[in-house]
């Protein structure tokens, strides 16, 4: 438990140390929500907050849209730990933003739910709403499993609210 927690504050250190960013180049997300939110059992069922950076300068635009890598961390209120890097696509319409992405990541159960593997996969679609100059709220919806390369892979849905601030 002691080094999830250290491992999440040195996540969080890195993420939102202002001295690591040119000042403007840097977006940090806050968010909080529900872990295994369609738990039949609810057992599983808990709550979780995580943090996520992305550098606006290492977007790219392609035939597909625009991309930028991501990574990010979350803990459950079970003591579950995972921690993720990947991809993010980005469209726009007006002040509206789709954002999918994809992220693999280590995932530590904790006192939690035993997802069958240590390596996980994040499924992510993010809705999100330009509320001021530099941040907006948004709401999304995971999916994480192991693609059935662990013992079990019992999956969970997850679904957040999140506060992104540039810079």
């Amino acid at each position: 438990m002691k080094l999830k927690l250290l491992v999440f504050l040195a996540l969080l250190n890195f993420v939102a140390n202002p001295a690591l960013a040119e000042e403007g180049n840097e977006e940090i997300s806050f968010y909080t929500g529900t872990f295994d939110v369609i738990d039949k059992e609810g057992d599983d069922q808990t709550s979780l907050f995580g943090i996520e950076h992305k550098n606006p300068n290492l977007f790219r635009d392609t035939f597909l849209g625009k991309f930028s890598p991501v990574s990010g961390g979350f803990m459950t209120g079970d003591s579950s730990v995972y921690l993720y890097t990947g991809v993010e696509g980005q469209y726009g319409i007006g002040r509206l933003k789709i954002l999918p992405s994809f992220t693999p990541g280590f995932y530590e159960k904790g006192n939690g739910k035993d997802l069958g593997s240590a390596l996980e996969f994040k499924s992510e679609i993010k809705l999100g709403l330009d509320i001021f100059e530099n941040s907006k709220i948004g709401y999304s919806y995971s999916h994480i499993s192991n693609n059935d390369w662990g013992e079990t892979n019992p999956g969970t849905d997850n679904q957040q609210i999140t506060f992104s601030k540039n810079f």
